[in-house]
């Protein structure tokens, strides 16, 4: 009884962070649009980081309340690798807007009186959308390999599918193009290649604002602290999946921060709580879903 009383405690808690989540993308996205004043390159990039936030969320919270609901914790093949495709995508896209976001943030300090002619709402809305093509496109490959995969197994011991687990479950001897695809788009593509041009451009501000005045200096500090922010919280939640997927580890997981964001000085701090309200709801819910079962049909 107490066990059930905690189950839907949990499952309000994660459909009211679900709906305060596209609440707050919502309405800030709704702002943008509205007030002609922000169609400026810089608010495209933080409308295209919300609306994958919404995306992300989507591809997640649903199926987390079904399974906190579940007495059997099964999920299909079939939306086992949709979710598959969803956090990755999500994952994908949040790096290569945020790679976006920092060459405007270089143009803007390292190049402000090229900003104009670099930087443009035209090129800054092509770049979105060549990203989420991409991104989808190169998603779209790496679960190919893994759809061909037989499965041997059908337990998870996570509460999300993810691909690096499912191709684990693989009795089949060609797992070896799933896990070297899965390698070079996790670390390399998604992940190293991103934050290597990130740090290229804070290095390129950091020497510009050496030796620029104490007013240039102030102004860099603000314009950079909330991508920053956002950057680390993203790329250490990151990190710690990446690492929890690939090691066997065994301890309860106190936490386990998945990405979330946090842009500009005016949504700052709501995204934050977003976060912890994240956070809290699937700590609580790995409590509770300690296995996924994959339903595989016969």
């Amino acid at each position: 009884m107490i066990r059930s009383v905690h189950l839907y405690l949990y499952f309000i808690l994660t459909l009211l962070l679900y709906m305060f989540v596209i609440f707050v993308n919502a309405v800030v996205i709704a702002i943008i649009y509205v007030d002609r004043n922000l169609h400026e390159p810089m608010y495209l990039i933080l409308c295209g980081l919300l609306a994958n936030e919404i995306y992300g969320s989507t591809g997640l919270l649903p199926c987390l309340m079904a399974q906190i609901l579940s007495d059997t914790h099964e999920i299909s093949v079939f939306y086992c690798y949709i979710q598959i495709f969803c956090i990755h995508t999500y994952a994908g896209i949040e790096y290569a807007v945020l790679t976006v976001m920092a060459y405007d943030r270089y143009v803007c300090i390292c190049k402000p009186l090229h900003y104009n002619v670099i930087i443009t709402k035209r090129k800054i809305q092509q770049a979105i959308v060549a990203v989420w093509i991409y991104i989808f496109v190169e998603v779209g490959v790496l679960l190919s390999f893994t759809i061909r995969l037989k499965l041997c197994g059908n337990i998870i011991n996570r509460v999300t599918c993810d691909n690096h687990l499912v191709a684990k479950l693989s009795c089949s001897f060609d797992t070896a193009v799933s896990h070297i695809h899965d390698l070079l788009f996790g670390l390399v593509f998604t992940v190293a290649v991103p934050t290597g041009f990130i740090s290229f451009t804070y290095i390129k501000i950091l020497a510009v604002c050496l030796n620029s005045s104490k007013e240039t200096k102030q102004k860099a500090v603000s314009t950079c602290t909330p991508h920053l922010v956002s950057l680390l919280n993203f790329s250490f939640g990151c990190f710690y999946e990446l690492i929890t997927q690939r090691f066997d580890m065994t301890f309860n997981y106190p936490r386990r921060p998945r990405c979330s964001n946090g842009i500009l000085r005016n949504v700052l701090v709501a995204l934050k709580v977003q976060r912890k309200w994240y956070l809290a709801a699937q700590s609580q819910a790995q409590k509770v879903l300690t296995t996924v079962r994959v339903h595989c049909p016969t």
